[in-house]
C-alpha cells in the first residue's frame, strides 16, 4: 500500500512539475495549449506588463540575442561613429560562421547597409560577426558592449557570450529583457525600413548573390507587425520576439522555448491578439495640452509659447476608466528665454501617484529687456 502511495505521488509530482512548465493553459484571459518554457506581452511605451509566464526565468535564447547586436549598431549610427555607408571588409573568422548566413566573401568590401539588412532580414551570422569586429576590433570586445548596454538597461536576467546567439552554455537571458531590447531596437526609422523586406537579393562583390528571406512570418502575414527576431537551436528550442502597432496602441511579444517553429508564430499572434482585444491606448498629455499655457517674459507683454518634451500615453483595460491629472509647474514670469530651453515640467499623476515627469520646452527665444529697449518704449509710447 505504502508503495502504491510513494508512485502516486511521484507520478502527480512528476506531472505537476511538467504543467508548470511547459503547459499553459489559461492565464488573466489568455489561452493557448502550446508548449513552451516563457512568455511576455508588454506595452511598448510604458514597458506595462499585459501578460506574462516565466517571464524572469533565465534561459537560452538563440538568434533573439542579435537584437542586442542590432541596437548597437544603431546607437553607433545615431552617434555619428558608424555610417550605413561605411565599408567593412569580411575577416575569414566572419565568413566562416556556421549557422544563418549570407555566405559573406572572405576579404570582401561590403556596406554596413548591406549587413546590417542581412542580420535584420535573415539573421545572418557571418554578417553580426563582421559588424561586431568592425565596430569594437574583436567579437570579444564587442560581446563586452553587449553586456554592459545590458547593465545599462537593467537586463538583471541577460548575459551575452557571443554576438550571434550560437549555442553555448553561458548566454542566457528572459522573455522579459528581450522585449525590452526590442522595445529599443523599434525606435529607429533604419530598423523599420530593413525589417519590412520579405524577399531580397545580397549581392556580393563578385557579382553572385544570396537571396535573403525574413525569418519573421508575422512581418507579411499579422497585421500591424512592425519587426522582431527569431531565433532557434537545439539548446534554445524556438523563439520569437515581435512587436506590432494599431491605432495607438503598440504591443510587444516574446515567446521562449517553444516545441516547433509554426507554434511560436501562432503563439506570439494570440498573445498580440489577446492584447489588442483586452487593451487600449489613451494619450493624456501632448501638444494639445499647452496650445493656451503661455510665460510672460517681462517687457512690453512678450509671451513664450510652450512645448512638450514628449507625449505621454497610458494603457489601460478596453472600457476602464484612467483617473489621472497632469500638474503644471512653470514660472510666473521669465527675464529672458532661448528656444528648446527647459522652463518648466508636467507631473503625470495616475491613481494619485506620479507616474512621469515631462520637460516643457519654450518654443522662441525672447532675449532680456534691456534698459534702451524701456527707453525706446516710453518713446513709442
Amino acid at each position: 500500500m505504502k508503495t502504491r502511495c510513494y508512485i502516486f505521488v511521484v507520478l502527480f509530482l512528476v506531472c505537476a512539475m511538467l504543467v508548470a512548465s511547459n503547459v499553459k493553459v489559461a492565464y488573466a484571459g489568455f489561452e493557448n495549449n502550446i508548449s513552451y518554457k516563457s512568455a511576455v506581452l508588454i506595452d511598448k511605451n510604458s514597458g506595462k506588463v499585459l501578460f506574462e509566464q516565466n517571464s524572469n526565468e533565465k534561459v537560452h535564447i538563440a538568434s533573439v540575442t542579435k537584437l542586442m547586436t542590432i541596437l548597437l549598431t544603431l546607437e553607433e549610427i545615431e552617434n555619428n561613429r558608424l555610417n550605413l555607408t561605411d565599408i567593412v571588409t569580411v575577416s575569414e573568422n566572419a565568413s566562416g560562421m556556421g549557422g544563418s548566413q549570407v555566405f559573406l566573401e572572405a576579404n570582401g568590401e561590403y556596406k554596413v547597409a548591406e549587413l546590417l539588412k542581412s542580420v535584420i532580414v535573415a539573421s545572418a551570422n557571418d554578417s553580426s560577426v563582421a559588424l561586431a569586429e568592425h565596430i569594437a576590433g574583436s567579437e570579444t570586445n564587442f560581446v563586452r558592449m553587449m553586456n554592459q548596454k545590458a547593465n545599462e538597461l537593467n537586463l538583471v536576467g541577460t548575459y551575452y557570450a557571443n554576438c550571434t546567439g550560437l549555442p553555448t552554455p553561458d548566454g542566457v537571458s528572459t522573455a522579459f529583457d528581450q522585449a525590452v531590447v526590442l522595445s529599443k531596437v523599434l525606435n529607429y526609422e533604419v530598423y523599420h525600413k530593413f525589417s519590412s523586406i520579405w524577399l531580397e537579393d545580397f549581392v556580393h562583390p563578385s557579382g553572385r548573390t544570396t537571396q535573403m528571406a525574413n525569418t519573421n512570418k508575422l512581418s507579411r502575414f499579422y497585421s500591424g507587425c512592425v519587426g522582431g527576431k527569431t531565433g532557434s537551436t537545439n539548446q534554445a528550442k524556438y523563439c520569437l520576439a515581435v512587436g506590432a502597432k494599431r491605432d495607438k496602441t503598440e504591443l510587444i511579444a516574446v515567446v521562449l522555448g517553444v516545441e516547433n517553429s509554426k507554434d511560436r508564430f501562432q503563439l506570439a499572434s494570440s498573445l498580440l491578439n489577446y492584447g489588442f482585444e483586452n487593451f487600449t491606448t489613451t494619450e493624456i498629455f501632448n501638444q494639445e495640452s499647452l496650445k493656451d499655457v503661455k510665460i510672460e517674459v517681462k517687457g512690453n507683454n512678450r509671451q513664450a509659447t510652450l512645448k512638450a518634451e514628449k507625449n505621454y500615453s497610458v494603457v489601460h483595460k478596453v472600457g476602464e476608466k484612467v483617473n489621472y491629472s497632469i500638474n503644471l509647474n512653470l514660472p510666473n514670469k521669465l527675464t529672458s528665454v532661448k528656444e528648446n530651453q527647459i522652463v518648466g515640467n508636467a507631473e503625470i499623476v495616475i491613481d494619485g501617484v506620479v507616474v512621469e515627469r515631462i520637460n516643457i520646452l519654450s518654443c522662441n527665444t525672447i532675449d532680456e529687456f534691456s534698459v534702451w529697449d524701456y527707453v525706446k518704449e516710453i518713446v513709442k509710447n
